[in-house]
């Protein structure tokens, strides 16, 4: 009750910005009790976000933002226009931040930067108010979030976390992601907020946008080759599953080859099994993405694009490899295709796409016409599309019309034909048909590079004039020739504000812009605000922008609606793939609500068993802070102890690996902490982890270790781990989700190296370091096992020698006072090491004198009775290689007999 006192005194202090219904629910929800807060996309959370910080942007309080972009850091410093909020980037000093911190108030960091303040104890973890987490889907035990967590709440256990996710679908991946997430951020509140929640209907009923949506029909042609498509692509995943019955590819279907999450569902269910494929499955493979390519591009490109990238895969070459190209199908589409460009004997009459016949009516006929009836001065259109190629393309066909924007095209992808129709011969081209003249030729090679190059510089938006004042007429319509559009020249110079208010009093202005949807949803928002449009077109279907829409419409409450225009090309595989996300999402959703009756359930479960409720499938969810910092404690110490002294556990020793800086890009560094192990990040220059006094590990992953080998980095690497460290080790680790295998090209790396230079050159750096140890680890899970089992009963690393040596002054000592060959000789024999070298060095001043010195004298200088026998032995017994017998040169009676395993030989 006290915490809810304050909570409210704070409130009431505090001047929050307007919010809709729902969203002061979730900002009530969020402010009293922590949780896990999973929103629709589209109804983003931002200004939720926003007040929570106002609420604790005070120099008492002390709050971190986690996980936030630099769109979203530049709009929250922005809105929230206090001193008191910080952005810490790699740019700021270690003294600045610590001051910083003290400082209080809010402060957004990278999460690697909060890894080391936090284990450098910069920032006072246990005066920290608390941690507000963005985009929670992305959380993962083993990533630095979760580290940065585990270490606020092993040091604080009273301050707040408050986790936001707008992404439902991540939390159905995998087995228990929803409460696995949960026990990553401490929390036991889950807040589900879905599109169809009866208040946010509410909320978003009272003020909606004037919708009008065009089902645009396709031609009969783009049909056609849609079927063709969709039969291969069905035919290709027919034959995939058939080839693999013992691998699990129930998410592999047409339906889900088409949505934009296909790349993702796909690595997710083949990256573990890649390397059990045939090579026919994996090209099977290749061709389901070749397929999904060819239908995006025919919808959202153009007839000449399709054509070009159609063409490119009818080859001989493409047909040794691929299997779809000879399907009836495929021979049905290479016939049919050229009907999309040419009539008659190959002339150049290529098809336009009928959303660019749709667009073109809105913006010359319909829209001017509410233009003149309505009594606004300012007159301003936003135009929604899927990329910056598709920006790129509408700004070139408003500007130059469809007819001249597709012959650029035909010249840039060097389509071939006879003529042209009637509609090409008005623009100013050279002549396809005539050979052209070297000069000529030259010329219009370099117009082609040049127009590509333009290409290739795309921009994620356009901005638009129409050029003439519209005039009152009879005619309802307006001709093309009537209505024009410029690009605006000065937009680089002049921020979108600046622009509406010079140019849309005199002019209707257009704005072309790609959704920006998901990550830098703030973008849309802030284009929404500065821009204000009066009507919207929304070219390509995403549901993040729709919502977006009517989340603007609501919190604008305007008298006079938005007026919003959907174009969707109807019966298609953009209608469907449209339709698949709004049914994944409303299944991911019914899944969460199930999820959270289940911990609603447990929760109230009193009757229930005590070991049910701490072992069962939400163990943690249930207790409060304090007690899951308990439990994680407990769980940290090692199992294996020795408690016979009197029947009182002895205290466990402290623990220390010492991790180089560079290496907390890494999970590894995280999965150590979490296994009881202490952290010490140093900028080491010799080796990546020092696990004990002797022991010094190089952390290798794939293709870190490819690019070490062919640039004979590792081999140096090498050389300074054995002029410091008695056990040095060279750790080789692969990504727990993909196969512990390089037995193909896919999982090793693009180089041009194959498995037989690796290991040969590995195999020469054995020879070169014959006591060099290799790991090979299959995960960073079981390098932090594997490393927890080497310091078992072994001295801790010494931190201020890891710290000293390896420099350039340290390097500079051995040249000048030794012969870098000498001492790399003399450190490889028996009994030398890092440590008792130098004496050695100092105290022999030739392989002469070292001969002559007596066991006795050598143990003096090592200071180690087993060291100087090992080295006296070295120098003063026989050490010769058993002779081998060369058994094909024994016959009868004198060649060796072998006994059978378990056999007793006989007497």
């Amino acid at each position: 009750m006290a915490e809810d006192n304050e909570i409210d005194q704070l409130l009431e202090k505090t001047n929050l910005e307007y919010m809709l219904e729902f969203e002061t629910q979730i900002f009530l929800d969020v402010i009293h009790k922590d949780g896990l807060v999973i929103c629709a996309k589209g109804l983003n959370l931002d200004l939720v976000i926003l007040n929570v910080l106002k609420v604790y942007c005070d120099p008492g309080n002390l709050v971190i933002v986690m996980n936030a972009n630099e769109n979203e850091e530049k709009y929250f410093v922005e809105k929230l226009n206090n001193e008191n909020v910080y952005v810490t980037t790699y740019d700021s000093h270690t003294t600045e931040r610590e001051d910083n911190y003290l400082s209080g108030g809010v402060h957004f960091v990278t999460t690697r930067i909060l890894v080391l303040d936090m284990l450098k104890k910069r920032i006072p973890i246990e005066k920290v108010t608390g941690i507000i987490v963005l985009r929670a889907h992305k959380l993962l035990e083993s990533c630095q979030e979760a580290f940065v967590l585990r270490l606020y709440r092993q040091n604080n256990k009273t301050g707040f976390i408050k986790a936001f996710s707008n992404s439902a679908q991540s939390f159905t991946v995998g087995f228990g992601h929803v409460e696995r997430i949960m026990r990553t951020v401490f929390v036991k509140e889950l807040y589900i907020w879905p599109r169809f929640h009866s208040l946010v209907i509410e909320s978003l009923k009272k003020h909606q946008p004037k919708v009008s949506e065009f089902h645009i029909p396709i031609t009969d042609k783009m049909r056609k080759i849609q079927t063709f498509l969709l039969e291969l692509m069905n035919l290709t995943v027919k034959e995939l599953k058939k080839n693999n019955k013992s691998v699990e590819l129930q998410e592999i279907s047409v339906e889900n080859c088409l949505t934009k999450k296909f790349h993702k569902i796909f690595q997710l269910q083949m990256d573990a099994v890649w390397h059990q494929l045939s090579s026919k499955s994996q090209q099977l493979i290749a061709d389901l993405k070749t397929l999904r390519h060819l239908m995006i591009t025919l919808f959202y490109a153009d007839s000449v694009s399709f054509y070009s990238l159609l063409s490119g895969y009818r080859t001989m070459e493409y047909a040794k490899t691929s299997t779809w190209v000879w399907l009836e199908p495929a021979e049905m589409l290479f016939s049919f295709v050229n009907s999309l460009l040419f009539c008659g004997d190959k002339e150049f009459n290529a098809e336009i796409c009928p959303k660019w016949k749709c667009l073109l009516d809105l913006v010359k006929t319909e829209i001017p016409n509410d233009i003149k009836k309505s009594k606004s001065k300012e007159h301003k259109i936003l135009i929604l599309c899927s990329d910056s190629r598709t920006c790129h393309q509408l700004k070139e066909i408003l500007v130059n019309g469809p007819h001249k924007y597709l012959f650029r095209r035909a010249l840039i992808k060097k389509v071939n034909f006879k003529s042209v129709n009637k509609k090409y011969e008005s623009y100013d081209m050279p002549r396809i048909e005539e050979e052209p003249s070297t000069s000529k030729k030259a010329k219009l090679d370099e117009t082609t590079d040049k127009k590509e190059d333009e290409e290739d510089d795309l921009q994620n938006s356009y901005l638009l004039t129409m050029t003439q004042t519209f005039v009152e007429s009879n005619d309802e319509s307006l001709n093309d020739s009537e209505v024009q559009f410029e690009p605006f020249s000065q937009m680089e110079n002049m921020n979108l504000t600046q622009i509406c208010e010079s140019v849309a009093q005199t002019q209707p202005t257009i704005l072309i812009q790609t959704f920006k949807g998901g990550d830098n949803y703030i973008s849309l928002q802030k284009t929404l605000q500065d821009l204000k449009p009066n009507f919207v077109i929304m070219y390509n279907t995403n549901i993040t922008a729709v919502r977006e829409l009517e989340m603007y419409e609501a919190h604008r409450q305007q008298d006079i609606p938005l007026q919003v225009f959907f174009l969707l090309h109807n019966e298609t595989v953009e209608e469907q793939s449209y339709l698949t996300s709004l049914r994944r999402e409303k299944e991911a959703f019914e899944h969460l609500i199930e999820t959270k009756s289940v911990i609603f359930y447990l929760k109230l479960s009193k009757n229930l068993p005590t070991s049910f409720l701490e072992n069962g499938p939400f163990p943690r969810i249930k207790m409060a802070n304090r007690d899951i910092c308990e439990l994680l404690q407990r769980e940290l110490k090692s199992p294996t102890k020795n408690t016979r002294q009197g029947g009182q556990e002895s205290a466990p020793k402290k623990q220390i690996v010492i991790v180089d800086m560079r290496e907390f890009r890494s999970e590894l560094p995280a999965l150590i902490h979490k296994r009881g192990i202490d952290i010490e990040p140093l900028t080491i220059t010799v080796g990546d982890y020092i696990i004990t006094s002797e022991i010094c590990v190089e952390r290798k992953s794939l293709s870190d270790l490819i690019q070490s080998l062919n640039s004979g980095r590792l081999y140096q690497q090498c050389v300074q781990m054995f002029r410091y460290y008695t056990k040095p080790m060279l750790l080789i680790e692969f990504d727990h989700n993909k196969p512990f295998s390089w037995q193909n090209h896919y999982m090793l790396s693009a180089d041009s190296i194959g498995n037989f230079q690796i290991q040969q050159k590995l195999i020469l750096l054995t020879m070169h370091f014959p006591k060099l140890k290799i790991i090979w680890s299959p995960s960073p899970y079981a390098s932090a096992q594997l490393f927890e089992e080497l310091k078992q009963g072994r001295e801790e690393p010494d931190i201020p020698y890891a710290s000293s040596i390896g420099g350039e002054a340290d390097m500079e000592t051995i040249e000048t006072k030794y012969n870098s060959g000498i001492y790399d000789f003399v450190q490889k024999m028996p009994g030398v090491t890092s440590k008792n070298i130098d004496i050695l060095l100092r105290k022999v001043k030739s392989m002469e004198e070292l001969i002559t010195k007596t066991q006795e004298e050598l143990k003096e200088i090592l200071g180690n009775d087993v060291d100087a026998k090992s080295l006296y032995s070295i120098l003063h017994e026989e050490h010769a290689p058993k002779e081998e017998i060369d058994t094909k040169k024994l016959k009868g009676k004198g060649r060796p007999k072998f006994q059978k395993f378990g056999k007793k030989p006989s007497k």
